[in-house]
């Protein structure tokens, strides 16, 4: 089992960092916010964890133990893969999530690109008294980050319209998350139908 890995960055590309440890380049899979703070020459240390599949072995990569121990809780949720796994803590810290959970709140975990609400509630159902051995107790856990305004009705206006209930949350996450200024419900209804659009043209 590869715990960890430290040494320069030989590269940085699609949410993969490569690390060079003794002339040996490990490609790692970490958050977007590692990834933007990660350049060719510096050197990193990260926790990993190895994913093993039928077809592929992979490293994920993050930068304190908490974030690498809710990672793994996070697998074992149904429905949640590695990479999901890898999504939610590129959104939430293990803080927040801790707060969420003890606040029964799943809309934190709805802002995330590829967490439909039936994986979000069930997000909020499995971790419950989980997180706890962590030491992430509800008195020591920061807020969530600040939920989207009137996500219910927006996500409920775009399945009226055909769409499913996962596509309308990624399609509001994504605008939400690439929009500098803050949306009112109209815009963002109007920004997510357009990325709906885009992307079924797309296919």
């Amino acid at each position: 089992m590869i715990s960890s890995l430290r040494g320069p960055v030989l590269d940085v590309r699609d949410g993969t960092v490569v690390i060079d440890v003794g002339g040996v380049g490990f490609a790692v899979e970490v958050t977007s916010a590692e990834a933007a703070k990660s350049h060719r020459g510096n050197e990193v240390f990260l926790h990993t964890n190895l994913v093993v599949r039928d077809d592929a072995l992979t490293l994920f990569g993050f930068a304190t133990r908490d974030e690498l121990e809710v990672f793994i809780i996070l697998l074992g949720v149904s429905g949640v893969g590695p990479r999901s796994a890898l999504g939610v803590l590129g959104v939430l810290s293990p803080q927040q999530i801790a707060a969420a959970v003890a606040a029964e709140d799943d809309k934190p975990f709805r802002q995330v690109s590829g967490i439909g609400p039936k994986t979000a509630k069930l997000l909020t159902v499995s971790l419950s008294g989980k997180l706890t051995a962590l030491g992430f107790s509800p008195d020591q856990s920061v807020a969530p980050t600040t939920t989207i305004p009137g996500i219910d009705k927006i996500e409920a206006a775009l399945v009226n319209l055909g769409w499913s209930e996962r596509e309308a949350a990624d399609a509001i996450a994504r605008v939400h998350g690439t929009s500098t200024n803050k949306m009112s419900e109209a815009q963002l209804l109007r920004a997510a139908l357009a990325a709906l659009g885009e992307n079924r043209t797309k296919r």
